[in-house]
């Protein structure tokens, strides 16, 4: 398959998909790879859902695009069943997590401002992620993405993640800090979570609170069921003032949301911000139809179960090579020894036992399987991992 066309900006795997079923990805050929991916975290109902298929096809054929000029009726449906969800006032919704993610910020550039404040600083986490528009490129950690952009690090104060002293430190140290943004669970980072767990946030929003900054949760990659919640914060007593979501929202389908409360509900007005895409009849209606199945099933207590399965047993079988894990759902993290080559393990897994992972962190291997991944399913992942890892532990 030729890329002459296509800028270089993906180091593409040798391989491409025709199809998808579920937990499953096909070749041009019929080959069957395990997929425990799915998008990097987007098809968190498995590939080509038969009730978000119908949507799209049913709303494809009815209306795709009108723009925000007009009164759109799946917006305001999806919008309700989604704030409903997060325990949030209202949405705007975006095209994708970085559009969401900018619009989080631009949302503390304006609460800042209305505060009166000159150079306001927002408070980001070390490897954390948050997109590649440039806001939230300046948010994000990772060098290499950052690297030659110019990017806006002034406007933020990077700090380890899960430390508290150190925020509190910082909120003694500068007067004009606004928000705070953060992921629950690091996923490009590592699957790291904070040593306390989902506690973390409470005691975060407690220092919004104090501070009368803005608590804006990133939940791109843990939200939309993936944790067994349908947000990750909801394992918490916690209760952002924004939050930003995208990934499984869609299932696939292009689409991305910031929802507001508290400090937060009234900032944005007519014209505060925009897209001209963002909240179409038929991105709109996909979203309301992944809001159904994850409202009315028992999915993400699957997604719980699954994920603690495929834990316990990869590490059970790997533990004495220094394997462990973490994560919560189907947001899973394999952690490897720091000094094993992990450079070949996606290709390995991939061309010798048909299963597709990824390797994050750079020794944390990334799993992101369907939240309705079957048992059968999951006991392959298991089987399938181990056979690529144990002969090179």
């Amino acid at each position: 398959m030729s890329a002459t066309y296509l800028m270089p900006t993906y180091n593409r795997q040798p391989i491409s998909f025709t199809r998808g079923s579920g937990s499953w990805l096909y070749t041009h050929n019929d080959t069957a790879y395990l997929d425990a991916l799915t998008g990097i975290a987007v098809c968190g109902l498995g590939h080509c859902h038969p009730q978000v298929t119908e949507a799209i096809q049913q709303q494809a054929a009815t209306l795709v695009h009108t723009s925000n000029l007009f009164g759109i009726d799946w917006q305001e449906r999806a919008g309700e069943a989604l704030c409903t969800a997060a325990q949030m006032d209202s949405v705007f919704f975006a095209n994708s997590g970085a559009e969401a993610n900018e619009a989080a910020l631009k949302m503390a550039r304006l609460y800042a401002h209305n505060k009166g404040f000159k150079r306001p600083k927002v408070i980001v986490m070390e490897q954390s992620f948050h997109g590649r528009t440039l806001l939230s490129l300046s948010a994000t950690a990772n060098p290499k993405a950052r690297a030659g952009f110019f990017t806006l690090d002034d406007d933020f104060i990077r700090l380890p993640f899960g430390d508290i002293e150190a925020i509190e430190q910082a909120a003694c140290d500068n007067d004009e800090i606004c928000a705070i943004f953060v992921e629950p669970i690091q996923g490009e980072g590592g699957l790291n979570t904070a040593a306390n767990g989902f506690s973390y946030l409470e005691q975060l929003q407690a220092i919004c609170d104090a501070h009368d900054w803005l608590f804006m949760i990133d939940e791109v990659q843990t939200g939309n069921g993936r944790t067994g919640k349908y947000f990750a914060y909801q394992h918490s007593s916690a209760r952002p003032d924004v939050l930003t979501t995208a990934k499984g929202l869609g299932n696939g389908f292009p689409v991305g949301a910031c929802l507001a409360r508290g400090r937060a509900k009234d900032l944005f007005g007519a014209g505060s911000h925009g897209s001209t895409y963002g909240g179409t009849p038929l991105a709109s209606r996909v979203v309301h139809s992944v809001y159904e199945v994850l409202s009315h099933s028992d999915i993400m207590q699957n997604s719980i179960n699954e994920g603690q399965f495929i834990r316990n047993n990869i590490t059970a079988q790997l533990k004495q090579y220094g394997v462990t894990s973490r994560g919560a759902g189907t947001m899973i993290g394999i952690v490897l020894p720091e000094n094993m080559d992990c450079s070949q393990l996606v290709d390995l897994a991939r061309d010798e036992q048909q299963l597709i992972i990824n390797v994050t962190g750079g020794h944390v291997i990334r799993l992101l399987p369907p939240l309705n991944i079957k048992r059968d399913e999951s006991e392959q992942v298991v089987e399938r991992l181990v056979k690529v890892l144990k002969p090179r532990l």
